[in-house]
């Protein structure tokens, strides 16, 4: 981890993740690897984000993510 002053540290699904100072969810999203929002739900601190506010929602130090991905199956 870096002790930066432009990074912060969110966890995402528990796992201690490092992210920039001032991004939001679909930063986030990039920095994990999702590049498609498809079939994802996403929940901070325990509220559901809805994907029209991802583009804004700026996320804070110690946020807790939860990335939900749905799956299909029987």
């Amino acid at each position: 981890m870096l002790n930066n002053n432009s990074c912060m540290n969110i966890y995402v699904n528990n796992k201690l993740q490092e992210i920039t100072h001032e991004a939001k969810i679909a930063d986030m999203l990039k920095a994990i690897n999702i590049t498609s929002p498809k079939g994802i739900a996403i929940a901070i601190n325990n509220n559901v984000v809805p994907g029209a506010e991802w583009e804004s929602y700026v996320l804070k130090d110690e946020d807790k993510v939860t990335v939900i991905r749905a799956t299909q199956g029987g």
